[in-house]
């Protein structure tokens, strides 16, 4: 199954018609906690498999890791979950700061 990837300023401009966007945030606590999208969700990557019953697979979710590897890895196991509104954030965190933000620190 093939998931898309999304541009950080395609997710800002969605953002705003779309407040209600759901944005996951896959990495790890300490990483979320340095550096984070305002109105993201951390369930950690390595959580997924029993979490994502938490997760509503009508929503349209957006992933997000540091640079996009993981985020991508969890779009694809959403999608063959049941989770067909599931997109990736090309880039992820390190993109968001640089292209949309500058205020989110990168590391």
């Amino acid at each position: 199954m093939t998931v898309s990837s999304v541009s950080p300023l395609e997710i800002k401009a969605k953002l705003l018609s779309h407040p209600e966007l759901f944005l996951l945030d896959v990495r790890e606590p300490d990483e979320f906690e340095f550096a984070k999208i305002t109105g993201s969700v951390l369930i950690p990557m390595n959580t997924i498999p029993e979490r994502c019953h938490e997760l509503d697979p009508n929503q349209e979710i957006v992933v997000i890791c540091h640079h996009g590897v993981r985020s991508m890895q969890v779009a694809k196991y959403l999608s063959e979950h049941g989770f067909h509104q599931v997109v990736n954030l090309t880039g992820g965190i390190d993109a968001w700061s640089r292209d949309c933000d500058s205020q989110v620190p990168r590391y």
